[in-house]
């Protein structure tokens, strides 16, 4: 298994750099890597290295609270963050708090030892559920500190299979597991793992942290003008086409509707735009435009403000559950706000709490996007319930940080 697992990586790597010249998002994923080593070169010897790694954006949102308290608490520690997906690197390479942003090589034995003989982390963080049996075996074998946060396992993974043995062996190279549920615990219990904790998410922390930031955009305040406002993030085509046409169907103008697509390509901010029959502005060009409380749709073609603008909602809608993966549920929820997702989310804990709850609508089609969005539009006082369970959720969930900065503080 081991020898097959090594040479599909190596085709793989041939594969990518092939695919590469036709596919911008896996030529990012190709170019970025080739950059990997020489950034880690600001590292000098002697440097303490605290090593979080992250797949995509919604685990570096996971790592985010876990980083803001190293960083307070050790200065003196420098911070390498890792990325799997261009996705998440694209958007965080900047980010202000860590000593180094960049993609993990692929898994092969020779990245992972080169990699770690740089790095020489005094502590290794991966996040959620990336697992790299390369890289993990030389953390173990340079017995190097390694921990998983707000770890979610599922009966159907590999380490549960009879023929999981050198997934499970990868697994050894983890001193504690900090997972979000008794699921996982059991799960990793039946396989022999019992240095486990049940810690909960770190993004519960992560997101009620905005509540106490100042949430308020003037434009966005003009544009909704005390109207019901319904905010659609981090939207798909999928998403974007059942939305539209729900946009297009309404007859009440006292009704606005903001939409912050996943993909800001200006052909598809454009092509989104034309769609729409109501007034339509484009964040692009609000400036331009005084009187902004006259349109009914505002697309948000930037990033960085999602979070702020849900704030505004009175309903939210998140992109991705209907087919490509369910997006941050919590951003909204935080705020009190009933969200509306696909029903494609049975990965995703919060998500299937909050719709046992009642308090998140799942729907697979038109008819029950609109049935949704008209109850909750009419039904003050059940949407007012829904927001306020959203936000309780939240609130009842907070600690894990805590949690698992206890047990680090003992390892530093």
């Amino acid at each position: 298994m081991k020898i097959l697992y090594n040479f599909l990586v190596f085709i793989t790597g041939f594969v990518l750099q092939f695919l590469a010249f036709f596919n911008k998002k896996l030529s990012l994923f190709v170019d970025g890597r080739k950059q990997t080593f020489k950034k880690l070169s600001v590292f000098n010897k002697g440097d303490q290295i605290i090593w979080l790694h992250t797949a995509s954006l919604g685990e570096f949102e996971q790592a985010r609270p876990i980083i803001e308290q190293l960083k307070n608490k050790y200065p003196n520690y420098k911070i390498l963050v890792t990325f799997f997906s261009p996705s998440g690197y694209e958007i965080r390479k900047n980010y202000n708090l860590a000593d180094v942003v960049c993609y993990l090589p692929l898994d092969t034995k020779s990245n992972a030892k080169k990699f770690i003989t740089k790095v020489n982390p005094k502590l290794t963080i991966f996040v959620k559920y990336e697992f790299w049996p390369n890289f993990l075996h030389q953390l173990k074998k340079n017995e190097i500190p390694t921990i998983l946060i707000s770890g979610i396992f599922r009966e159907n993974q590999i380490f549960f299979r009879s023929y999981g043995f050198f997934m499970r062996k990868s697994l050894e190279a983890f001193h504690h597991f900090f997972v979000q549920d008794s699921t996982s615990k059991d799960l990793l219990k039946s396989i022999q793992f019992f240095n486990v904790s049940i810690a909960g998410d770190t993004r519960f922390d992560r997101v009620s942290q905005i509540l106490h930031q100042d949430n308020s955009i003037d434009f966005i305040a003009n544009f909704k003008n005390d109207q019901f406002t319904v905010v659609a993030g981090s939207t798909w085509k999928e998403d974007e086409q059942l939305l539209v046409n729900y946009i297009n169907s309404t007859s009440s103008e006292h009704q606005k509707f903001i939409i912050a697509p996943h993909h800001i390509k200006n052909d598809n901010v454009l092509e989104l735009k034309r769609s729409i029959n109501k007034k339509t502005l484009l964040y692009s060009e609000h400036q331009n435009e005084k009187n902004i409380k006259d349109f009914q749709v505002f697309i948000i073609d930037t990033i960085g403000i999602l979070t702020k603008i849900y704030a505004a909602a009175d309903v939210a809608y998140v992109g991705g559950g209907l087919k490509t993966g369910l997006h941050n549920i919590l951003e909204p929820a935080t705020f009190g706000v009933p969200v509306i997702i696909g029903n494609n989310y049975d990965k995703f804990k919060e998500a299937k709490d909050l719709v046992h709850l009642g308090s998140c609508f799942a729907i697979k089609n038109q008819q029950q996007l609109n049935e949704t969005l008209n109850h909750l539009k009419t039904d003050v006082d059940s949407r007012k319930r829904a927001g306020k369970i959203n936000h309780d959720y939240v609130q009842q969930n907070l600690g894990a940080t805590e949690k698992i900065m206890n047990y680090i503080n003992q390892k530093l």
